[in-house]
């Protein structure tokens, strides 16, 4: 069956609005229209979506499953009618995600030394995101941190992280100058398994705050400076590792070019930051 992506934006805006109403004046159609287009999309699927009331619109388990799915569907083909595009115009471009407090620069100056004429777009990549952007095409290579499904995807191992403890300065430890895994063991860690946070800076709040304390990579840390934080070492903790990563069926030139170039400048300059003294 081939989806009809025009029937699956009418969709999303009903599932967005809960309204045939407003969905169908924020898409400029017809609301008889808009639920015909609807109920063609259910037979066409072989599920119902929606439930429908004089008052509302719920979405069934499908519905929701799709509504989950669709964001997803979208940011591939707008890659796809993107890089068809360039391809169009002769333009050759790359895309690099990095995690957060993962520092890609010094890679792409040396890449962008060899290859001037590629252009360099860089995609910070949310707390909570990984390997996602690798897949649904936003992203050529990723210079991520582990573990993560690598199912699909071509890793190349750069590095360790050590990991450190942060902590709001009023925090009985704060004044120490390391911590081991014993110490912690009666503290709120705020993690995915706890109390799961939509960016840094939320968990930094709560931190601050003293809602508990977090385990993270040293990178971050060093990049995310607050007053009202510490970052001391866990001299126990187990060492997170980094990692290139590509999409395996992507073979081009530029990618692997680039694979080639950044692991080289990755691994010394990772080799370079283990060697510095521990930021307290």
């Amino acid at each position: 069956m081939d989806l009809d992506l025009r029937k699956l934006r009418y969709f999303v805006a009903v599932a967005e609005h809960r309204h045939f109403g407003r969905a169908a004046q924020a898409l400029f159609i017809a609301q008889p229209v808009l639920s015909r287009q609807i109920r063609a999309f259910e037979q066409e699927l072989g599920c119902v979506l929606l439930t429908r009331s004089t008052r509302s619109v719920e979405l069934t388990p499908a519905g929701k499953r799709l509504y989950d799915e669709a964001s997803r569907i979208a940011t591939v083909v707008d890659v796809a009618l993107r890089r068809v595009r360039e391809a169009e115009r002769g333009e050759q471009r790359l895309v690099v995600a990095f995690s957060a407090g993962l520092q890609v620069s010094h890679a792409i100056r040396a890449f962008t030394a060899t290859h001037p004429d590629i252009e360099i777009d860089v995609l910070p990549l949310p707390w909570q995101e990984r390997d996602a952007p690798l897949r649904d095409g936003r992203a050529h290579v990723a210079y991520l941190r582990g573990p993560f499904d690598d199912t699909g995807l071509r890793t190349v191992p750069i590095g360790h992280e050590t990991k450190v403890a942060c902590l709001p300065t009023a925090h009985p430890l704060a004044g120490r100058p390391a911590l081991t895994s014993a110490d912690l063991d009666r503290e709120p860690i705020l993690d995915v398994k706890s109390r799961r946070t939509a960016s840094l800076d939320e968990k930094f709040e709560l931190i601050a705050s003293g809602q508990g304390i977090a385990l993270l990579p040293v990178s971050i840390a060093r990049s995310y400076s607050r007053p009202d934080l510490v970052y001391l070492p866990v001299t126990d903790a187990v060492p997170v590792p980094t990692c290139l990563a590509v999409p395996e069926s992507d073979r081009s030139h530029p990618v692997a070019d680039f694979l080639d170039i950044a692991t080289t400048a990755l691994r010394r300059q990772a080799a370079d930051t283990e060697r510095e003294p521990e930021e307290r």
